[in-house]
């Protein structure tokens, strides 16, 4: 009896403490949403200045453009979508309601990740290697060999050793704001 009393008892979370650290986590993500937003749609208008604006021979070259402004017109419509479903919801309002959009939010984003990221590489990938055909055609072998060699490890280490730890931290940062809502809960439960 005495060993049972003398466990710690689990702390109360402070209702203000928890949600104030679950808004500053959600605003770092849609923080990080929102200038992605900004700097995909920058690029896209670059990409479409380049494709209608400069004289290319080659139909690959604009094909190839063609497919990287596809792939970024995608990425731009998945991040602009997990950005409303993130900011859309007032924590306050109906904590309940935003614990099961946080769940949805994380189930559907790990299931979307996963394949539409290796969607996303093979569109650029592809694009580029058009793009390149034209670009360096008058270039020496070595100098293709190193743009073609340094873009393939570019996106080896970004598939292989980056996206694996961004979603990784972004993922430990959602859990920790889905167990305070949880905690959270089942103190008023």
């Amino acid at each position: 009896m005495s060993v049972w009393q003398g466990q710690p008892k689990p702390d109360k979370l402070s209702v203000d403490e928890a949600l104030k650290q679950v808004k500053k986590g959600i605003r770092g993500i849609t923080n990080k949403l929102y200038w992605g937003i900004v700097a995909m749609i920058s690029l896209i208008g670059c990409a479409f200045i380049i494709t209608f604006f400069f004289a290319f021979r080659s139909p690959a070259t604009t094909t190839g453009i063609l497919i990287i402004l596809v792939a970024m017109l995608m990425y731009l419509s998945l991040i602009v979508r997990h950005y409303h479903i993130l900011n859309k919801h007032d924590l306050t309002q109906n904590p309940t309601e935003y614990l099961n959009t946080l769940k949805e939010y994380q189930k559907n984003r790990s299931k979307v990740i996963g394949w539409f990221y290796y969607v996303f590489m093979l569109l650029i990938s592809t694009g580029l290697a058009l793009y390149f055909i034209e670009v360096l055609e008058n270039a020496p072998t070595y100098f293709k060999l190193i743009t073609y060699g340094s873009t393939i490890i570019w996106f080896l280490f970004i598939t292989f050793y980056l996206k694996p730890r961004m979603f990784k931290n972004e993922e430990e940062k959602l859990n920790l704001m889905i167990d305070r809502l949880i905690r959270l809960q089942e103190q008023f439960d």
